[in-house]
This record gives C-alpha cells, sequence and structure tokens, in this order.
C-alpha cells in the first residue's frame, strides 16, 4: 500500500474515532435508550449515534468504500476495500459505567486488515496499528512483552459465557497450564490493547465476529505480537471467530498444544 494512500486512511481513521468520542461520551455513566438485539447481546443509543458518524464521514472521503458495522450491517463497496466498524466494543460494560470498552476501526483489504484503531472514548486512550509500521499509542511506540513458557503467561479473555461446551473445555485446558491465578476475565477489546502494550500475554476468545477482531490485528501484530484462529492459521474474513493472541510469538505453537487438549 502506498505511503501516501495509506497517511490519508490512517488520517481518516483517526477522525473517525475522533466522530465516535463525541458521540459516545455524553450518553457514559447517564440515562440512556437500549434494548435486546436478535441474538440477545444489549445495542444503545450510543452504538449507533457513534456508528453512524462514523459512517458520514466515510461516505464523505471513500464514497467507492465498503462499509461493515456491528450496528447497521454491510453496505457493499467497488473499491475491494471495506471500513469495519464496531462503534462500542464491550456495550455490557460500557451500560455499567466501567471504562474498559473501545471504538474499533478497521481497514480491510481484499479480506485481510491492513489498518487498525482501538479507541477507548472516556480515558482518551487510542491505539493504532496499521500494514508495516510499529503500534502506537496517543501517539508513543508500544511493544509486546517476552514470555519464556506457558507457566509465566498471563491469560485473558471476555467470560467464559461467551464459550460453548466444547470450546471452554479447550480454553480451560489451555488456561491450566498459564498462570491461571492471574487470568484477566472481562475487557473485551481492552485485553488485546493490553497485550499490546506487554501487560498480557495471551488472549483466547471465540464466536467473534469480523467486527470483533479486524481492528485488532494490525495492532497486536504491529506491537510485536501475533494473532491466529486456534489452528494457528492467520486471520482474516473468512475465520471462524475462534481468535487468539499472544505478545511473543514464539508461544505460539504451546498455545495450539494446549487448546488441543481439553483436560
Amino acid at each position: 500500500m502506498a505511503t501516501a494512500k495509506l497517511d490519508a486512511e490512517i488520517a481518516l481513521a483517526e477522525r473517525l474515532a475522533d466522530a465516535a468520542r463525541a458521540a459516545i461520551r455524553p450518553f457514559f455513566r447517564s440515562r440512556f435508550g437500549h434494548e435486546r438485539k436478535a441474538d440477545r447481546s444489549p445495542v444503545t443509543e450510543a452504538d449507533r449515534a457513534a456508528e453512524e458518524a462514523m459512517r458520514r464521514l466515510i461516505k464523505a472521503e471513500f464514497p467507492r468504500d465498503g462499509i461493515h458495522g456491528e450496528e447497521f450491517g454491510v453496505e457493499e463497496g467497488t473499491s475491494g476495500r471495506t471500513w469495519v466498524l464496531d462503534p462500542i466494543d464491550g456495550t455490557t460494560a460500557f451500560m455499567a459505567g466501567r471504562p474498559i470498552f473501545g471504538t474499533l476501526i478497521s481497514l480491510v483489504q481484499d479480506g485481510w486488515p491492513v489498518l487498525g484503531v482501538i479507541d477507548q472514548a472516556i480515558l482518551g486512550e487510542r491505539w493504532l496499528g496499521a500494514a508495516g509500521r510499529a503500534t502506537t499509542f496517543n501517539g508513543a511506540l508500544v511493544r509486546t512483552r517476552a514470555c519464556r513458557t506457558l507457566a509465566d503467561a498471563t491469560i485473558a479473555t471476555t467470560g467464559p459465557h461467551y464459550f460453548d461446551d466444547h470450546d471452554g473445555a479447550h480454553f480451560m485446558g489451555l488456561a491450566a497450564r498459564t498462570d491461571h491465578k492471574r487470568m484477566v476475565m472481562g475487557g473485551d477489546c481492552y485485553n488485546y490493547a493490553m497485550l499490546a502494550m506487554g501487560q498480557i500475554d495471551i488472549v483466547c476468545e471465540a464466536n467473534l465476529k469480523l467486527h470483533d477482531y479486524a481492528a485488532l490485528i494490525p495492532v497486536v501484530e504491529g506491537a510485536g505480537g501475533t494473532m491466529a484462529d486456534w489452528n494457528g492459521d492467520p486471520l482474516h474474513a473468512g475465520s471462524d471467530g475462534r481468535v487468539l493472541a499472544l505478545g511473543d510469538p514464539a508461544r505460539l505453537d504451546d498455545v495450539i498444544e494446549a487448546l488441543a487438549c481439553n483436560h
């Protein structure tokens, strides 16, 4: 991807994050409308307002690009590029007044994420990753940390209820080989941001959709980590929603081996 083109796309991604912040902040820890979607997950006025604001900007600046948003679905484009948006990843945390949710913004080219933003509107925190570039946190470079063995690893996941019985058993097989006394539960996209900063070693999840993971890939990999599915294959738009993030890519084979055991 040409440098000048990528610079323009990063600039738009930053403006999208700014627009989402402006839409979300007035609702935080206040009264707002909310309801349950067909899958029983919650959606609020803030989710919809933030996605609408981002869609308007994309249509104005890159009208040929597609848009894939959690709240308003897919609008096909003609450029081979799609902006993938999750206005509030972690709506449950947002509704509980906990500032560990995030706005996720990704640019996907021919099925592969090439640009990603994780933005925390309340704390003013922003992680940005792009193909061929190092990840930044509020403009400063960040790196994952080394992890010598699984026994030393801190593992995180959003919650056990996101696993079915089969996947949950495999997750627990992995968790049992880590420093599970320090296991982190809850956090959604914030866990991946912390992994990119060297605070967490492994994130393991299942049943994620493209808007849940596309933005995370450039952020984690630009910080020196790796992301893959549970088979160890690279994540793309057609992946099955079983997602791994590792701060130290050298542990990938160990993690895959541990996941293959469910006892």
